[in-house]
């Protein structure tokens, strides 16, 4: 028999459990009946963003014990650890100071290190933006091609995307993050060798992906500008271990610095942002860190009852420990958050896709759900299919802005009207018996309709949050960014488990160095399972 979720002593969990129970015929369109206020009173605001939170399966008491939860494990203590620098990453014994890389107070740790890079950030993007910069050939830089993988390549690929915008036209920024050779040669036939400037972001500086992308840009250099010549104007990196930059090739004043106090996903805030800053300045760049340092001060500050990252995080809690539901799905309904989901796939599954505690045991209870989406309104022709009449109960965060970004852009009404219409449909479904009578209205006879009604029923009472902003902008997309990684914190707080590591990663990197060596007949001695080996012989067989 599964075990309840009882993360802590307190009682408070029994209590949710034994609340869940009598929540069993609970009729989501119903409440609103009942309690004209509900949304009123479910719905909170901060940082730019309004929280609408009143389309879930809770009620008034259902609040209230989830903030109980969250107070008897200590959260508020525990949210100050994170910012005053506390070893919360205990596996690997360092803080978590992604909040200090957009502190504008001068208090946070380390903020003489954290604003001299910003320094040098400045005077390197404006230097590049003002055609200062010149490649080895003496050319302006024309296009920027940032090659990293994991927080180095999601975190700046979504800003620069979502922030296309506030670009300039002054640079063009390109991706680079697969180690399958047709990403960079796609991008690397669209450019002209001697203008094009490349970033190299890697903490360790040994990732396989981001040193077998940079190789081959080294050589297409080279085979293009000459071998032996200086290439340092075509190269930037960002790494915690410069010696390692510069073996490689790069001019120690071209290389900016990480912290081990930094885990990558959480990185685009540092110099691993410096490709984004490069697209849309260092002033919106800097707007973007204000925006994430307003949704941390709200964080901070606000009572649990309206703070939206832990309302957001226990919401989530809710539906995964007491409800089993196993995936969430985030649907922005703006097109340059396209790249949100897939950023918040890391953030999330990476930081708490955990089964062991940090006392040190196996966990009895699930924790991340699987994090999905896409940008809307794409997804209704596809996945709404299985949100709507499936068997899954998947939660919703629907994502759309106020306005358009241009005035009187006939498109907007209609997406802002999906968007609502989806999160109604959710909610209220459609009955057997109204569809019936749909059917017969049509003239469809009462055996037909019978059988064409269960079709077509939809049970409702599916949640969703609604997020809204009023326009794009770099200080929103920051409050954004922040919130879920508070989020993310949070839940971590209430599973016991440590948000900043990623050992699972870690091993699937050592067993492809195997294999590698392996198919390249470098060791011989190694065995794997049957299947391996037998995969490694047919591809041994076809060199």
């Amino acid at each position: 028999m599964k075990k309840k979720f009882k993360p802590s002593n307190s009682k408070v969990w029994d209590e949710l459990a034994a609340h869940r129970q009598s929540l069993n015929d609970f009729n989501l369109t119903q409440q609103f009946t009942l309690h004209k206020d509900r949304f009123d009173s479910m719905h909170s605001s901060a940082a730019g963003l309004i929280f609408d939170y009143s389309k879930n399966l809770v009620t008034k008491e259902t609040l209230e014990l989830l903030v109980k939860a969250v107070e008897s494990i200590g959260l508020k203590e525990k949210v100050e650890d994170l910012f005053r620098g506390a070893k919360v990453n205990r596996t690997e014994d360092r803080p978590a100071l992604h909040t200090a890389l957009r502190d504008f107070t001068g208090t946070a740790p380390f903020s003489n290190q954290i604003n001299s890079v910003i320094d040098s950030m400045t005077t390197l993007v404006e230097r590049i933006q003002s055609r200062v910069w010149r490649g080895a050939t003496g050319k302006r830089i024309t296009d920027i091609v940032n090659i990293g993988i994991g927080g180095s390549h999601l975190g700046p690929m979504m800003v620069t995307d979502a922030l296309k915008a506030y670009n300039q036209g002054k640079l063009q920024c390109h991706f680079v993050s697969n180690l399958d050779s047709n990403d960079i040669n796609f991008i690397l036939k669209g450019l002209e060798p001697e203008s094009t400037l490349f970033v190299i972001s890697s903490k360790s500086f040994s990732t396989l992906e981001t040193l077998q992308n940079a190789a081959t840009a080294k050589v297409w250099l080279e085979n293009t500008i000459g071998i032996g010549r200086d290439l340092s104007g075509n190269f930037l990196a960002v790494t915690a271990s410069p010696d390692k930059a510069c073996e490689f090739g790069i001019s120690p004043e071209n290389v900016l610095p990480m912290w081990d106090w930094v885990g990558g996903r959480y990185s685009v805030w540092s110099a691993i942002g410096i490709t984004a800053a490069m697209s849309i300045g260092m002033e919106n760049f800097n707007r973007l860190r204000s925006g994430a340092a307003e949704m941390d001060k709200h964080f901070r500050e606000a009572p649990f009852e309206s703070n939206l990252p832990v309302i957001l995080a226990m919401l989530d809690v809710w539906y995964i420990n007491y409800w089993g539901a196993q995936s969430h799905a985030v649907l922005p309904y703006h097109h340059q958050l396209r790249y949100l989901p897939e950023f918040l796939q890391q953030l999330e599954m990476e930081s708490n896709g955990k089964s062991a505690s940090l006392s040190n045991s196996l966990l009895t209870y699930p924790t991340a759900s699987v994090l999905w989406g896409t940008v809307e309104t794409n997804g209704q022709h596809s996945f709404h299919q299985l949100l709507h009449q499936g068997t899954h109960l998947v939660p919703v965060d629907f994502i759309v802005a106020l306005r358009p970004e241009k005035k009187g852009d006939p498109h907007h009404r209609y997406l802002f009207a999906n968007c609502l219409a989806q999160a109604n449909a959710l909610m209220t479904g459609k009955s057997v018996e109204m569809i019936h009578q749909d059917l017969i209205s049509q003239g469809i006879t009462d055996e037909i309709a019978d059988e064409m009604a269960i079709h077509r029923q939809m049970t409702g009472n599916r949640p969703s949050n609604t997020l809204l902003f009023d326009q794009l902008s770099p200080e929103v997309l920051g409050a954004l960014m922040a919130l879920y990684e508070h989020k993310v914190y949070v839940q971590s707080i209430v599973w016991n488990i440590n948000a900043f590591d990623q050992w699972g990663v870690e091993h699937g990197k050592v067993i492809s160095n195997q294999v590698y060596d392996r198919l390249s007949d470098q060791d011989t001695e190694i065995q794997f399972d049957p299947s391996t080996e037998g995969l490694i012989s047919i591809y041994k067989k076809l060199k």
